[in-house]
């Protein structure tokens, strides 16, 4: 079942704990949802990173803080989410590219084949994975656990970033696929979690990475908008 298609729990809310840490870790596990217009209280040394539609904010106890929503706009927020993957394809970006390769994922829905994870996608039919190459380029193959069809593709020197061939190897909830790269001994292993084309807002994209299990996603989203994250003092409730 696709993720996201009937959630309909956290329409309510405003923000969602993205990380945690502190004696009150466990009464604010990642993926949590916080109505709008509450309070949180916090012992010392707790430590919550709360996103909502306007970006994250930090909550560093002991103190009670308000959970309405930051007024504040993070602009890196909907550039880190906007791009599900179609955008680059059909543009023509991705295909036929060579850039200077960089060290991670740029966007959270590419596809990572460095390591084993589950990976969450928006638009199947449109996706693009990313690998670091270098200048000399290289290969990789990708094969589809349930039948072992297998397609390898050539990458140019320094192009890390290429379409997913969603003809020859779709995608769907649950599949499962192999990749082995030039220079690795020991494939990866990726599972795929969908989300549908159009992720319905943050919060609900967040608590699908949760849920899904997509850490590296969700980890990579929290980094990206973090640096900009406000620590907010206790309202003193």
């Amino acid at each position: 079942m696709a993720l996201l298609s009937a959630d309909v729990a956290i329409a309510n809310a405003k923000a969602i704990v993205v990380k945690s840490s502190g004696p009150s870790a466990k009464a604010f596990a990642p993926g949590k949802a916080i109505a709008d217009n509450s309070t949180v209280t916090l012992k010392a040394g707790d430590i919550v990173t709360l996103l909502d539609g306007q970006g994250t904010r930090v909550l560093k106890g002991p103190g009670t803080f308000s959970t309405t929503a930051n007024t504040q706009t993070n602009s890196n927020l909907a550039s880190v989410l906007k791009n599900t993957g179609t955008r680059q394809v059909r543009t023509g970006a991705v295909r036929g590219a060579v850039s200077e390769a960089p060290v991670r994922p740029t966007n959270v829905w590419l596809i990572d084949t460095t390591k084993s994870a589950t990976v969450c996608v928006a638009d199947t039919s449109a996706l693009s994975f990313w690998t670091p190459t270098g200048d000399q380029g290289g290969n990789i193959t990708l094969t589809r656990v349930s039948d072992g069809k297998s397609m390898p593709l050539e990458l140019r020197p320094m192009q890390s970033i290429k379409a997913w061939p969603t003809a020859e190897l779709p995608i769907v909830d649950g599949a499962q696929y192999r990749v082995s790269r030039d220079g690795t001994a020991t494939p990866i292993t990726l599972r795929f979690a969908t989300m549908g084309p159009n992720p319905q807002g943050v919060e609900n994209t967040i608590s699908g990475f949760v849920r899904a299990g997509c850490n590296a996603q969700l980890d990579l989203l929290v980094e990206a908008i973090s640096p900009q994250a406000p620590e907010e003092k206790s309202a003193g409730l």
